[in-house]
């Protein structure tokens, strides 16, 4: 960050999102905080899961986004019969009968996997390489996707009958998970005035693809002090009930702990959030502000925990 050129994208990079908060809130009545960590994911170059009721604009919302940044966005509906050929694309004869691959909706820059446990785990698996490398393989051939790649999924925490929830290891290739809660009365009585009139606003692409992939070359380039990856790595270890750093809250509520990318994660977003709010190197504050999204997927809460009502959330607040 020493160089002249890194600090002008650095400050193009506060300013920028500060525009497309803007931009986005045309459409987007509240949710500041959704928004916040869905950009900051897409510029560390992570995932998101979505977790709320139906009705909160999750669609509209990554729609939106996609649109902000001008980005291909395609929505995958996920349902018990999706099978992974129809994420992925396969192999058909064409009139010459040659085999020819015919790309799937992963071909995209934003994937939106609406209910993705609503979809057994051979459908979901097939998500995984291409959130993890950036590619699919079928038949043997390997494809690389378009770059920017960002997965934003989506989980209705009400229904859970018939369901298949995402096995641990797939839950941690995302970088947050992001819960929406009810909007707030003026919100909501906005949004009711805002959809039953003649629709006049709409939204135009304020970052190019271009320099979503500078600002995700740019936070990786971001200095970070000692004392900074210490607290991050320091957290995570104290999520670990049977380690030696334990805290005794973990103890007490969780069956298990963060593994190491959740570290990776807080320091990475904690860069990404110092850059958008003026600052050239996170601190520990930056680690708090991510520390809810990036861990809440994280731990596992044992009998106890769920016994007692004690939610991720305040086991966390309390770690911190």
């Amino acid at each position: 960050m020493a160089e002249s050129k890194d600090v002008q994208i650095a400050d193009k990079l506060a300013e920028d999102f500060s525009k497309l908060e803007s931009e986005i809130s045309k459409k987007i009545i509240g949710q500041k905080e959704v928004v916040r960590l869905l950009i900051t994911s897409l510029f560390c170059n992570g995932h998101s899961l979505l977790v709320g009721v139906p009705g909160l604009a999750k669609t509209l919302l990554v729609q939106t986004v996609s649109n902000c940044l001008g980005l291909n966005f395609n929505r995958i509906q996920f349902t018990p019969d999706l099978m992974p050929s129809d994420i992925l694309g396969a192999e058909t004869l064409d009139k010459e009968r040659n085999l020819r691959f015919i790309k799937g909706p992963v071909f995209s820059n934003v994937i939106l996997a609406d209910e993705i446990n609503r979809t057994p785990p051979k459908t979901q698996s097939a998500l995984l390489e291409a959130m993890q490398e950036s590619s699919i393989t079928v038949a043997g051939e390997n494809y690389a996707l378009d770059k920017p790649f960002f997965v934003l999924a989506t989980q209705n925490p009400i229904e859970q009958e018939g369901t298949y929830p995402l096995p641990e290891a797939q839950l941690d290739r995302f970088m947050f998970m992001i819960k929406l809660n009810y909007p707030k009365f003026e919100d909501e009585l906005e949004v009711v005035k805002r959809t039953t009139a003649e629709e006049t606003e709409s939204t135009s692409e304020i970052i190019s693809k271009k320099e979503i992939l500078e600002y995700q070359n740019l936070i990786r380039k971001v200095p970070v002090a000692d004392n900074v990856f210490e607290y991050a790595v320091n957290l995570v270890a104290k999520t670990r009930p049977n380690g030696e750093k334990a805290d005794q809250v973990a103890k007490s509520y969780l069956e298990w702990g963060a593994g190491p990318r959740a570290g990776q994660f807080l320091v990475l977003a904690a860069k990404c959030n110092a850059l958008i709010n003026g600052k050239y190197s996170p601190d520990i504050e930056d680690i708090k502000s991510v520390s809810t999204a990036v861990l809440r997927h994280r731990i596992v809460r044992n009998f106890r925990a769920e016994a007692e009502g004690i939610s991720e959330e305040k086991i966390i607040s309390d770690l911190l």
